[in-house]
């Protein structure tokens, strides 16, 4: 039966708003004071219930508990469903439904109490209105009763399998950090997504390497990408730019049935484009821009920036953050940032930008920054690729002799001398905050149209490609804000300061980060990478940037 904790301690206070059912642990909590109705409610299952081995991977077994759950959750909503009324009428449950990358959640963790593993299941209940009867029966017999069912129908055998993919999918990362490639497509695998883009696309011809470049890891054959620049081409509707997001979307591990499970690639690559219109502060963009018309170049700032001069920010930015490996696609770049040909050098004398395809080179030899392209409409990055991939109907071809020998009687550009690559970013204290300016009260929102708000800041953050989701979004701002309030240096070295906040929650959890006193934000959180930390605080416009 379900029986009600230490509700009150002697001062009358909420001091333990749990409830139990069995040995199962039901954890309340309010999700933000405005949404009383909407309570968020922490399940909590004793491993010894599941079958579970206390040393697993935490992350894994997470993400497979979520994955099993989603479906009881409907099965519930199922049952207490009317069309004809509103949520707020008739009640709801709801819990986070993950994409098809395993990552590190508040929606299913691992929490160890008096020395026994529970494995915790997150979810927010909405309260029918007006309906104590109902609303009791939804917390206390059904939620219990499908808890029971997942239980019942654990698939220990299921859960293995995920472990022993995840475990291949772990080695092969550990043999590219050591090796000379930088990613890794395995035969079989399903590249197209589907129209909703949430799995394969049904019928989509499944990934071969050509057999000169293909490789074997741990048992599995596919296409190896070395270190170095390498492109991708072919003609429209090739199958070109499928790779590509394939690629980016490898940073991370993905489920079974994803169709891209040994579709890995370094965990440090970033997806790199043209952003008209971001926000620029005090970087060195002389790299690519060798001069500013009345203003500087070498410490460039703008609240509007032109295609060529984000894209170099953005790859300047990228090499700060430790990125190892640029994927870029030319239908998302901008043009006179990425080539200039031999036509147009000589009728333009004063060019300030210096083309991506002089400089792709040196990134790798000088900086051992590799560089995926896709490239469709220009030759001019055939002669500066060490290994060129043609798409044809999805069907990939090594054409890097070829494309050579087509290079051979170009005429050379001239060497630019090699510039410098590194620099170091952090921030003053001043404007750096979740205050606006004047007020008392915090200000932290996430708009849907693809902006996030903090203090007096209004962040686009349309153009990064690498986030998963609305809740890795949120964690992001969450964990932006708990770095702004806790702040109490004048320089914020920003490197260190993520790392460690990245830490705590690897050590203590997502949630940590979380607070019920914004509203708007939907309870999940997601694990970010650094990256897209920086990614975010890099397009502030108040920030006080130094070098």
């Amino acid at each position: 039966m379900i029986y009600e904790g230490s509700y009150f301690d002697d001062g009358g206070t909420i001091s333990d708003p749990t409830y139990w059912y069995n040995d199962v642990a039901y954890y309340i909590e309010r999700t933000h004071k405005l949404t009383l109705d909407k309570p968020c409610i922490t399940i909590k299952i004793p491993f010894d219930r599941l079958g579970l081995d206390e040393h697993m991977d935490q992350v894994v077994l997470s993400d497979f508990a979520l994955r099993k759950w989603v479906h009881h959750i409907e099965a519930l909503n199922k049952l207490i469903y009317n069309r004809s009324r509103s949520d707020k009428d008739n009640g709801a449950f709801y819990c986070f439904r993950p994409t098809n990358v395993v990552l590190k959640r508040n929606a299913s963790f691992v929490e160890t109490f008096s020395e026994k593993r529970y494995l915790c299941l997150m979810i927010t209940v909405q309260l029918p209105f007006k309906n104590n009867d109902k609303a009791m029966r939804m917390l206390c017999k059904m939620l219990p009763k499908e808890v029971e069912e997942l239980i019942a129908n654990w698939d220990r055998n299921h859960l293995n399998t995920v472990f022993e993919m995840v475990q291949k999918q772990n080695r092969i990362r550990e043999w590219l950090k050591h090796s000379d490639y930088c990613a890794f497509i395995a035969n079989g695998s399903i590249l197209p997504r589907n129209k909703e883009g949430s799995g394969p696309l049904e019928g989509a011809l499944p990934f071969a390497s050509p057999e000169d470049i293909e490789i074997e890891i741990c048992g599995l054959r596919g296409m190896g990408i070395k270190h170095g620049v390498t492109v991708i081409t072919g003609g429209g509707y090739s199958g070109k730019s499928t790779m590509l997001d394939a690629l980016n979307s490898g940073i991370y591990n993905h489920s079974i049935g994803d169709g891209r499970e040994f579709v890995l690639t370094d965990q440090s690559a970033m997806e790199i484009s043209a952003e008209e219109g971001r926000s620029i502060k005090n970087i060195n963009i002389t790299p690519f821009i060798k001069w500013i018309p009345q203003g500087s170049a070498e410490q460039f700032s703008t609240d509007y920036a032109s295609g060529s001069t984000s894209q170099a920010a953005n790859i300047m930015e990228a090499i700060n953050y430790g990125c190892k490996l640029i994927l870029i696609d030319e239908d998302r770049s901008a043009t006179n940032f990425m080539i200039q040909d031999n036509k147009m050098r000589s009728l333009i004398k004063r060019e300030p930008i210096t083309p991506f395809t002089e400089r792709v080179r040196e990134l790798y030899e000088v900086a051992q920054v590799s560089s995926v392209l896709v490239i469709g409409g220009s030759g001019e990055f055939l002669s500066v690729a060490d290994q060129i991939i043609l798409m044809d109907n999805f069907v990939p071809i090594n054409v890097t002799q070829e494309a050579k020998r087509l290079c051979e009687h170009d005429k050379p550009h001239e060497r630019i001398p090699f510039t410098k690559w590194e620099m170091e970013r952090n921030i003053t204290s001043n404007h750096f905050s979740s205050y606006p300016q004047g007020s008392g009260t915090e200000k932290l929102k996430v708009s849907a149209m693809g902006y996030l708000m903090i203090g007096d800041e209004q962040v686009d953050i349309r153009g990064l490609y690498n986030i998963t989701s609305p809740a890795q979004v949120a964690a992001i701002a969450f964990l932006i804000r708990k770095i702004a309030i806790s702040n109490q240096d004048h320089i914020i070295i920003l490197h260190e300061r993520i790392k460690k906040a990245l830490d705590d929650i690897e050590r203590e959890g997502v949630d940590i980060v979380f607070s019920s006193f914004f509203p708007g934000f939907e309870r999940w959180l997601e694990l970010p990478r650094i990256n897209e930390v920086l990614s975010v605080i890099n397009r502030m416009k108040h920030l006080n940037i130094v070098q």
